[in-house]
């Protein structure tokens, strides 16, 4: 019989294991290019993502360990990914927000004139297509240019890869 304790049923422990690794990786990450000099707020941060997706197919995995031979279910395994995005996710964010304080308006203005130029180097396909200019219009108004910015926009694009995620493995790692 497991104890009450809500730390030792095994998928909340499994999703916590797993979201603050997934979350410290990403802070780490972040951190680690930004301490070689490399823009931390630009395309390189996205690998950020496999992290977080990773951690929640893993922790289903992991969950499916403790309730064999039957499987967690489709509840359990969901819950699990679902647990795993929202530490990650916020984690992640957090550290991020903490680093871009730390970097400074300088990094940010940095990052921002970077994404301009990108932006301005691909203004050719994005005029070709249809809404192309409203389009290119709308991406140049919402780079992120402050810390929060960037928090926010990192939480959101985990959270939704996360739990885009989590259903599929969830139906395949249910048994």
């Amino acid at each position: 019989m497991q104890s009450s304790s809500s730390l030792s049923h095994p998928v909340l422990r499994t999703a916590l294991r797993f979201g603050v690794g997934a979350g410290l990786l990403s802070v780490a990450w972040v951190a680690a290019l930004y301490l070689v000099g490399v823009n931390p707020f630009g395309g390189k941060r996205l690998l950020t993502m496999l992290f977080v997706v990773g951690a929640v197919l893993v922790s289903q995995w992991w969950v499916r360990r403790y309730f064999q031979p039957e499987g967690p279910g489709l509840g359990r395994s969901f819950g699990a990914g679902i647990i795993t995005t929202v530490v990650a996710a916020a984690l992640s964010a957090t550290g991020l927000y903490g680093i871009a304080q730390v970097a400074g308006p300088e990094a940010m203005q940095r990052h921002l004139t970077e994404m301009r130029q990108l932006l301005e180097s691909n203004k050719e396909a994005y005029l070709q297509q249809r809404n192309g200019q409203e389009q290119y219009e709308r991406t140049l108004q919402n780079l992120a240019s402050t810390p929060q910015g960037l928090a926010a926009d990192d939480l959101k694009n985990k959270l939704l890869f996360g739990l885009l995620i989590s259903l599929p493995g969830a139906v395949f790692f249910r048994r």
